[in-house]
């Protein structure tokens, strides 16, 4: 087909010229064309995980080489890498003060005070929350474990000079066990930096909450919190566990494995016991960080899975996360 003469051309080229000046205009003016916006969509996902040898000891010689790093089975690039003694530490407790539960904290306050000078370093901080229908922050952000037990004396004579932290909610009566866990993760870990982790004492049961068991674990997930469990429950007649029991006993072991901690039945470990093994994994844990290679945001669940080269060493993080 022979080509049209450079005079018939023109009025496209000219059409052209002036779309482009109109959109240098519209971007120079702050307003944006018509169109679906372009958004970027790569953030940086961090991971925290513990490694144990065959023998089931803590290791705390890992580096970046030691390990891999896979998204939805696919492998990625490790981008941060870092020791706990590196990286400060935020650290939430969550007590559940409802009367079948206050007596833990009575008679472990000498035990709990050890665990913070055993885990709060230099740089690290931690913050007292206690819920029954309402959420109260016992003590903000602190290095002090006797300044936190001495408020945590004043909330079981006063518990109302407490300030809240979650909205207005209207909440009758009851335990608010996932909001407790949601609003401590949202309004005081959510945009902090480093290692993180809440520990909760609870039975896991709920009955005045806003938020549900997966809105919980998307969110510590999300926030890359490390959610411990240690669960005290008050048995039923001859001993035996109770349906709701059980039914808190699944999901306190769940909220643990999905953001990659631990859980403990309280019943089966004295506190010293429990309380240095949360201690030991907190201060031999690492923090491996990525950049999806597959970094659209369309609200799919990732699965993460770190492992080590060694196959004899076995690797806890979170399963993985949403890409919000």
């Amino acid at each position: 087909m022979p080509s049209r003469p450079a005079f018939r051309r023109f009025p496209a080229v000219l059409c052209t010229y002036f779309l482009g000046l109109i959109l240098l205009a519209a971007t120079v003016s702050g307003q944006q064309p018509d169109g679906p916006a372009i958004k970027s969509t790569v953030n940086l996902v961090n991971v925290s995980f513990t490694a144990r040898d065959a023998r089931g000891a803590l290791l705390d010689s890992l580096t970046k080489d030691d390990v891999e790093l896979y998204e939805d089975g696919a492998a990625q690039k490790v981008v941060h890498f870092a020791k706990s003694t590196d990286v400060p530490l935020t650290l939430g407790l969550i007590i559940d003060a409802s009367d079948s539960q206050s007596h833990f904290y009575k008679e472990h306050e000498k035990d709990l005070e050890i665990f913070l000078k055993r885990v709060l370093g230099p740089r690290d901080r931690a913050f007292l929350l206690c819920f029954g229908n309402h959420l109260r922050i016992v003590n903000d952000f602190t290095q002090s474990g006797a300044e936190m037990l001495a408020n945590l004396k004043e909330y079981d004579k006063h518990s109302s000079r407490f300030p809240e932290i979650a909205p207005d909610d209207t909440r009758d009566s009851g335990t608010a066990f996932y909001d407790a866990i949601f609003y401590s993760i949202t309004e005081k870990m959510a945009d902090v930096d480093g290692r993180k982790a809440l520990l909760i004492f609870s039975d896991g049961e709920d009955n005045s909450s806003s938020h549900d068991e997966m809105t919980t674990i998307e969110a510590a997930q999300t926030a890359n919190v490390l959610v411990y469990t240690i669960r005290y429950t008050e048995t039923g007649k001859h001993g035996r566990l109770t349906a709701r029991n059980h039914y808190g006993t699944r999901v306190m072991d769940r909220l643990a494995k999905e953001s990659g901690a631990s859980a403990i039945d309280a019943k089966e470990m004295k506190p010293e016991e429990y309380f240095r093994q949360i201690a030991e994994e907190l201060r031999t844990s690492y923090e491996i960080g990525y950049y999806p290679a597959a970094p659209m945001k369309n609200d799919s669940f990732r699965k993460i899975s770190v492992r080590a080269k060694d196959e004899t060493i076995k690797v806890r993080a979170k399963t993985g996360y949403y890409a919000r």
